[in-house]
């Protein structure tokens, strides 16, 4: 007699064969599984296919590369099919006697850290847990079985940096460049050669340290070298005047300059790979009585990658920001000193725009991070393809989104704002102290005062502060006499005039109560600065209807200062006494960078 599915069976004699089990059900494709998450769509996947069938890479690394996802998505996703844990490196400890385990250029080459070793039984780290050529590497390297855990691929490039401590063998290098004997007029081809892995030492310790700029600055007896980490410079290396000719140099044959040319400035560029991640450098020379100086940017491309909430805006104000971006037509314009994260929050915001169901466009000097599914265009003002004319042949191309990387000059200016009027959003940035300074600045650039209301939808202000290190911090005594002699106290209670009645009885009772302010105390982490990483501080102008008499009467900006904050602007001050008061920074940081 038949069993139904839900009949138990009899019971089986111990010598009848046992019942085959049903096959395991296949787990799904990780672009099935992807699709199912939301997280692609089914042409990015066709195209992710086409291209793994072209290359026979692996899905993951095609989906990644073209941007469809982030690197922790699939980390997730392949842990959880080879069920391993998922963990996070920067909080685990790893003895220098495990690291010995691996060499340096075995790691570097697999990307593969080792952790722990218990019963001959080695734990390593993997961004792709079915890397069996590493993992059969290690085995046979360690004499160990392999215990294999995941973690994000980024994170392992960074933790390598960190735990091998790459950096501190950069005086060996010297030694043994001097040693050697330094060729002092040749660039040095050979990429495996003391001068190479000299230049490739340094970078890697700037973008280990998170430092957006590498300062190589000839002295009369010496060569240093600066970093400047969250803003501020600070020495790391100093080298021998021998070696100066021959290590700028090698950078400037590696960044595609001309490396006989000593009496010009020169710009360059230099793709360094970092582990497995490609990093971007921007490089300038400028001759100097001691040599050529040599200033190395390092682009921040996971900058571009954030959600808004990420840069730092205050609920109030990231609603405020959010609603002038998704308009359809306007000009938003993003102000600020060189180095204090306009471009960062541009892209971010241009991130949040669906390139799917609009046409975006960008023109830029230099286009400094590629975007997915947006039309990148590089002005070249030596052929004549300047800001203006670019923008103009961008006009024609039915654009609904433009991003100009600098308003620089008069015609930019009228042409971007016209744009504005016509049914585009224009966003870029403009080299003004303040929101609203954005309006008669533009005014002295030939745009008509009647222009503006209409087509100006809201002014970006923003610095960059440092933060507390995390590490290190404590509480500041006597906060309410520091507020107090530094003046801010008015700026605490300030939200009183903009939020109303309804919302100022919890908001005055909140600030009464968190007037307490923090400061780092100072540990190896943070290099005993007592600050670790930047956040940026804001302040947004809407343009609204209440500024359409000032504008065209040509009103001072005090008055234009007052309209703003009668539309709801919080001040740069403000909002960093908030962040300070919140843990994020000092008072005194605010201060430096805003008064």
């Amino acid at each position: 007699m038949s069993l139904s599915a839900n009949t138990a069976p009899a019971s089986v004699d111990s010598d009848s064969p046992r019942p085959s089990p049903a096959p395991a059900k296949p787990p799904k494709r990780l672009g099935d599984r992807l699709i199912d998450a939301g997280l692609i769509n089914e042409a990015q996947l066709d195209l992710a296919l086409r291209e793994q069938k072209r290359t026979k890479r692996l899905l993951g690394e095609i989906l990644i590369e073209l941007g469809f996802v982030e690197p922790g998505v699939i980390t997730s996703l392949l842990a959880s099919d080879s069920k391993t844990e998922v963990i996070d490196l920067k909080n685990t400890h790893i003895d220098a006697d495990i690291l010995k385990l691996i060499d340096f250029e075995t790691a570097r080459q697999y990307g593969v850290l080792p952790l722990h070793l218990e019963n001959q039984i080695l734990t390593i780290a993997l961004a792709d847990t079915f890397d069996v050529v590493a993992i059969d590497h290690v085995e046979q390297t360690t004499h160990c079985k392999v215990n294999v855990v995941t973690a994000t691929e980024s994170d392992i490039v960074e933790a390598l940096t960190k735990h091998y401590a790459q950096g501190q063998s950069i005086n060996d290098t010297i030694d043994l460049i001097m040693s050697d004997g330094v060729a002092p007029e040749e660039g040095d081809t050979a990429s495996e050669s003391p001068m190479a892995r000299l230049v490739d030492q340094i970078i890697a310790l700037g973008i280990k340290q998170k430092a957006t700029d590498i300062h190589i600055e000839p002295d009369d007896k010496i060569l240093r070298v600066r970093q400047r980490v969250d803003g501020v410079l600070r020495q790391e290396l100093l080298i021998p005047k021998l070696i100066q000719t021959a290590l700028t140099a090698r950078i400037k044959l590696i960044s595609g300059l001309n490396i006989t040319e000593k009496r010009i400035p020169q710009d360059g560029r230099i793709k360094f790979l970092y582990g497995k991640t490609e990093v971007d450098l921007r490089v300038s020379t400028l001759p100097t009585n001691h040599g050529e100086s040599v200033v190395l940017r390092i682009l921040d491309t996971a900058g571009v990658r954030r959600e808004l909430k990420d840069l730092g805006f205050t609920s109030y104000d990231e609603q405020r920001f959010v609603s002038t971006i998704n308009r359809p037509y306007g000009m938003v314009l993003v102000t600020g000193p060189t180095g204090s994260g306009k471009t960062t929050t541009l892209y971010t915001a241009l991130a949040q725009i669906d390139a799917e169901q609009r046409s975006v466009f960008t023109l830029e000097d230099p286009i400094e991070y590629t975007m997915n599914m947006i039309r990148q265009t590089q002005v070249r003002p030596e052929v004549g393809m300047d800001f203006a004319a670019g923008l103009r042949a961008l006009l024609r191309q039915d654009p609904d989104v433009i991003l100009i990387g600098e308003i620089r000059d008069t015609e930019t200016a009228q042409l971007a704002t016209r744009a504005a009027l016509t049914g585009h959003l224009v966003l870029s940035t403009l080299h003004t102290n303040t929101a609203v300074g954005v309006i008669p600045r533009l005014i002295d650039m030939g745009v008509e005062p009647y222009l503006l209301p209409p087509a100006l939808s809201a002014v970006v202000g923003q610095r960059l502060v440092r933060r507390i290190c995390d590490q290190c911090k404590e509480p500041v005594e006597n906060s309410d006499e520091v507020l107090a002699r530094l003046e801010l106290v008015e700026h605490v209670d300030s939200d009183a005039d903009l939020w109303g009645d309804e919302d100022l009885s919890s908001g005055s009772d909140a600030k009464k109560k968190s007037t307490q302010l923090w400061q780092g105390k100072g540990c190896d982490a943070c290099n005993h600065s007592g600050y670790r990483g930047r956040q940026s501080i804001y302040e947004i102008m809407l343009v609204d209807d209440n500024f359409h008499d000032a504008i065209i009467q040509g009103a001072h900006a005090t008055e234009l200062q007052r309209l703003a904050r009668q539309s709801g602007m919080r001040t740069m001050l403000e909002d960093g006494v908030e962040k300070a008061l919140a843990g994020v920074t000092t008072v005194e940081e605010v201060i430096r960078v805003v008064r």
